[in-house]
């Protein structure tokens, strides 16, 4: 027996060809009059594969090797019987075949109907789970669609041969008659839609892959156009996604946790910003934050960043071991470089209430370099909403858990925001990466 499997649409295919008899899902029952012809034709010396291509078949369906190993089994039985061993019976009666089940004992055929009955059973027990509902939030759903209901029916009807059965097995999934002849129709369709399917699976598997399982739809569908000059559409993109069961791995909402009251409310300031995200000008509107980075055994690390409202950049970024006031003088000194000495006129520095930003001699530094300073309401993280945005996404997508020293964590995240900042665009800055926004922000 073959161990090519034929779907329905081949099995379709082979049947229309007038040299078939009949076609299971592994195996073809050739027709007496083309095996004479094939075997006087072979012998006069035309190859296996002519043959067989000139008489319609198509060889990437039923594969290169077939009509070699049947017309040897063809040739053994035109040597030994002649013409006539292809019109009658020679299954158990000669070389080539299968035995007879006469050659089988009472008990074997016994065991085989108790087989036969117990796999029947088994697939009309695949009817009642068509049948059967479950009750989820106050409403019934099925747990099979009606297309695998209906190739269910389209099996058991082909596997059995069960003869003017299509009203009744319509019946018992639960399903129209019109609805299956729909169904048969459709064939090729489906089987030209699930090759095109393949094809746009192995594109968004290769990106998939290459993000860790971290990159989301608009993200896919990006990198489709702008790396491989592919346009695919949402819906196709989450089709073939939730059909493959390829589900982005996304941070959790942890628990409110109310932020740390600060130690000097004599120095909290005004929330001058108040949570006017959207800016056009790069480099008015800065905002700045404080996370922490677990690496190697359990040990802590401080990330502190600088972030352009209005084109995403991290403009400057400190990691230590430390939580002293020095991480946050550092990072105002990488923020001074990276402006290289202009400062916008009226530019705002944004921050929580964190002891940090509340200390007298950091708003000492902020005012010296020309930058008026915010803050977000006590206990309010969506004052500063796109500064946590980004280090949740940078937690999602970084391994940092896995750096062992204070160094390998370090060129982890300045690696990241270096390919955050030059190679990742972003679908609500025109697709662009927030290097390429500044520049056409400042052309216009």
């Amino acid at each position: 027996m073959s161990k090519i499997i034929f779907n329905s649409f081949q099995i379709k295919q082979l049947e229309k060809n007038s040299n078939v008899s009949k076609v299971s899902e592994r195996s073809i029952s050739y027709k007496p009059e083309f095996k004479v012809k094939a075997v006087l034709e072979n012998l006069k010396g035309k190859g296996p594969l002519q043959i067989f291509i000139e008489n319609g078949f198509d060889l990437e369906i039923i594969g290169k090797d077939k009509p070699g190993q049947c017309l040897d089994r063809w040739r053994n039985t035109y040597k030994i019987y002649g013409e006539v061993g292809f019109y009658t019976e020679r299954r158990g009666k000669g070389s080539t075949g299968r035995p007879s089940s006469n050659d089988q004992t009472a008990e074997q055929k016994l065991k085989k109907a108790e087989a036969r009955i117990a796999y029947l059973e088994a697939e009309v027990g695949v009817f009642k789970k068509a049948r059967r509902t479950r009750k989820a939030g106050g409403s019934e759903k099925e747990r099979l669609t009606k297309a695998e209901k209906f190739e269910l029916i389209e099996q058991t009807l082909r596997n059995h041969e069960f003869p003017q059965m299509v009203s009744y097995f319509c019946k018992l999934a639960g399903v129209s008659r019109s609805g299956y002849y729909a169904f048969l129709k459709a064939e090729k369709i489906r089987y030209e839609r699930e090759k095109r399917d393949e094809v746009d699976y192995q594109l968004i598997k290769d990106i998939f892959d290459k993000s860790n399982q971290k990159k989301g739809i608009r993200h896919i569908k990006m990198y489709l156009a702008k790396e491989m000059g592919v346009t695919m559409n949402f819906k196709r993109i989450y089709r073939i996604m939730k059909k493959y069961s390829m589900y982005t791995k996304i941070r959790r909402t942890n628990p409110y946790k109310k932020m740390a009251k600060a130690t000097q409310e004599h120095k909290t300031l005004k929330n001058i910003l108040n949570r006017k995200f959207k800016q056009d000008t790069p480099q008015k509107t800065l905002l700045t934050d404080i996370t922490y980075l677990y690496y190697g055994k359990g040990q802590k690390a401080y990330l502190s960043c600088v972030k352009d409202c209005a084109t995403r950049e991290i403009l400057a970024a400190h990691i230590s071991t430390s939580l002293s006031m020095e991480i946050a003088y550092t990072t105002l000194d990488k923020l001074e470089e990276a402006l290289d000495g202009y400062i916008y006129p009226g530019a705002i520095l944004h921050s929580d209430q964190g002891f940090h930003y509340t200390h007298p001699e950091f708003q000492k530094r902020v005012k010296k370099m020309g930058l008026i300073q915010s803050m977000s309401r006590k206990g309010n993280c969506w004052d500063n909403a796109p500064m946590e945005s980004f280090f949740g996404h940078l937690k999602d997508e970084v391994d940092y858990r896995e750096c062992q020293t204070i160094y390998e964590l370090q060129k982890c995240i300045y690696d990241y925001i270096e390919e955050y900042n030059h190679h990742r665009p972003q679908w609500t800055l025109n697709k662009m990466t927030p290097v390429e926004y500044r520049s056409q922000l400042l052309c216009a």
